[in-house]
């Protein structure tokens, strides 16, 4: 089953210096019909105008992951971590026991990020924070792992939950596949361009609920950028 989720039909939220979009039922947007995918929660797209931002804030028990699609982000928390995520990288927070964060758009122009939360495998652990660049080449043309829980994924930012994130740039003409074990799900966004899933075409912010499938096959109608969440 494979369900588009119109980027114009997605919950939508205007605060001056934030205009985001929720494919999931989050603050003030309510859908009871989508309120998570299997164990992801929030799927944010969020543009943040120049010098301004999310202050700090707590969360506790939540996976929560930000992928930089333009711009950078500066991450401060109660940890002590503090790091500049640029376009195309991602980072990780594991909130469990309790973190206060800010993260800041501290550059010139706009930023663009999506912001994803998956619920933990196990609740009450220490808190840990993570970033990594992993560079737009490295999966041009094919989804590489960026952020995972899974015990295959040994160099991808590790999260406590059974769920993994990836990436993939493709080209105008190019194709790609994605493979999905029995009995779970996949949401899929591309972050620019258009795609076409399994013969259902999605454009740059629609999202793609996917459930009772096991291959994707992924094809770039234009030049494209693709993050997918796989979960239990």
């Amino acid at each position: 089953m494979i369900e588009l989720r119109p980027y114009q039909e997605l919950g939508v939220a205007h605060h001056g210096w934030l205009d985001t979009r929720h494919h999931f039922s989050f603050a003030e947007y309510y859908d009871p019909e989508r309120m998570h995918w299997g164990d992801l929660r929030v799927w944010n797209d969020d543009t943040i105008a120049a010098h301004s931002g999310f202050p700090r804030h707590p969360h506790r028990d939540m996976e929560i992951i930000t992928y930089v699609r333009k711009g950078a982000i500066t991450h401060k928390d109660s940890l002590g971590n503090s790091g500049r995520t640029e376009a195309g990288d991602v980072q990780v927070m594991s909130a469990g026991t309790g973190i206060a964060h800010s993260e800041m758009n501290e550059e010139d122009e706009t930023t663009q990020i999506f912001q994803i939360w998956i619920m933990p495998n196990e609740k009450g652990l220490p808190p840990t924070w993570g970033t990594k660049p992993f560079p737009k080449g490295e999966r041009s043309g094919s989804f590489v792992t960026l952020a995972s829980g899974l015990p295959d994924d040994t160099e991808a930012l590790p999260i406590r939950a059974n769920a993994r994130m990836v990436a993939a740039t493709l080209k105008a003409g190019q194709a790609t596949e994605y493979h999905i074990a029995a009995g779970r799900k996949v949401y899929l966004v591309p972050a620019s361009g258009q795609i076409e899933v399994n013969g259902v075409l999605a454009t740059a912010g629609d999202g793609v609920a996917i459930s009772d499938e096991r291959l994707l096959q992924v094809s770039a109608q234009q030049d494209s950028e693709i993050v997918l969440v796989d979960v239990a």
